[in-house]
């Protein structure tokens, strides 16, 4: 199984390299390995309107063609369409936990105080039934019913997944959690299960958006990306990810955004160079539909997460070098950007799960 060894050595690139960076650069470890981590040493740089502008120039320059593309083609070609399906009573439930998590979220009822910390996971179940409740509405399946147990698979996966990105945050601190002081058994537990929700929310908000792109002509038929000396390219690509991240800690001001990206270039390269099917194999032929849907399904999870976490008690606080300014609730607005690497990474890490339980039973 390929997708076992690139998933050790990408764990052993994200867990050594930015600890084997501070260690050679003189800074002292324990700081970074405190649990749960509540110091913030970090000095971080403070706004830059030039920093803010060249971040601004790039991102439009990244997403710009494909908002072009899709105001031009916004008349949809005319398809033959389906009977909707009813949307199922479960989905109905997730709406109904919904609502009343996110009253009990943003309340400080007395009687719910001992657990008032907890209301995470709840809001993040009911959005999970309801968007594939959403997606069996429209296309008659979702992978909640079509995939069950592989379905089950990601929330375990899901958890390990974002403790890597804790991790790493240690060395940047962009974020930090506020609102209710756990120890280290309890910060473990309740963190690894709001954690354990990530990949399930954003691999069904992908497939909800799939069900609308899946007969989309202009992004099916883009610009194609062939890369010649594609190995190559990737050993490449890998040792520059490999470098960004010793240096994470050493430079965490100007850096910090390798947290969302190296993930992602180290797990691909090492997929290509393993000639394996990766998430940008669809280019070639110019196809662009699942590398959106990923991105766009963790931008939409991202609003719900920063709109419910705005006035939970426990809470999530930003610490974002050079553009910490003009928050769209405790985010500044160029953050989330960030989002759309990180579905696509939630995509890579889904379909390496989902594949290798496909694998395991047609044994």
């Amino acid at each position: 199984m390929k997708a076992v060894p690139a998933f050790f050595i990408l764990a052993a690139m994200l867990l050594g390299l930015p600890a084997v960076g501070v260690l050679v650069a003189g800074c002292p470890l324990a700081r970074y390995l405190e649990f749960p981590p509540r110091t913030l040493y970090i000095e971080h740089a403070p706004f830059s309107w030039m920093a803010f502008i060249a971040y601004t120039l790039f991102i439009l320059a990244v997403t710009g063609p494909f908002l072009q593309r899709a105001l031009r083609h916004r008349h949809p070609v005319s398809v033959k369409r389906t009977p909707a399906n009813v949307f199922p009573w479960w989905g109905w439930c997730g709406i109904a936990l919904g609502l009343v998590s996110w009253v009990l979220a943003w309340n400080r009822f007395p009687w719910l105080s001992e657990y008032q910390a907890h209301t995470f996971t709840p809001l993040w179940i009911a959005y999970i039934l309801t968007v594939n409740g959403l997606t069996y509405r429209r296309t008659g399946t979702c992978l909640l019913l079509r995939r069950p147990r592989s379905f089950l698979l990601l929330f375990p996966a899901s958890a390990a997944f974002w403790w890597f990105f804790e991790y790493l945050n240690r060395f940047v601190q962009n974020w930090s959690y506020t609102g209710h002081e756990f120890g280290p058994a309890e910060y473990f537990l309740f963190a690894t299960l709001s954690f354990s929700t990530v990949l399930p929310a954003v691999t069904s908000t992908r497939d909800w958006l799939l069900s609308y792109l899946s007969r989309s002509r202009p992004f099916q038929h883009f610009y194609a990306v062939k890369i010649p000396f594609s190995r190559l390219f990737a050993a490449a690509v890998l040792t520059a990810s490999g470098v960004g991240l010793f240096l994470l800690g050493v430079y965490p001001n100007h850096l910090f955004a390798l947290l969302w990206i190296s993930p992602l270039l180290i797990l691909v390269s090492l997929q290509a160079l393993l000639r394996e099917t990766h998430i940008f194999s669809p280019l070639t032929t110019g196809d662009w539909r699942f590398v959106l849907a990923s991105a766009l399904a963790a931008l939409l999870c991202g609003m719900f997460w920063e709109t419910w976490n705005y006035w939970s008690l426990a809470k999530w606080v930003y610490h974002v070098p050079h553009v910490q300014r003009f928050h769209v609730f405790e985010m500044p607005i160029l953050g989330y950007a960030g989002y759309l690497p990180f579905g696509l990474e939630c995509s890579a890490v889904a379909e390496m799960v989902l594949a290798e339980n496909a694998k395991d039973r047609q044994r």
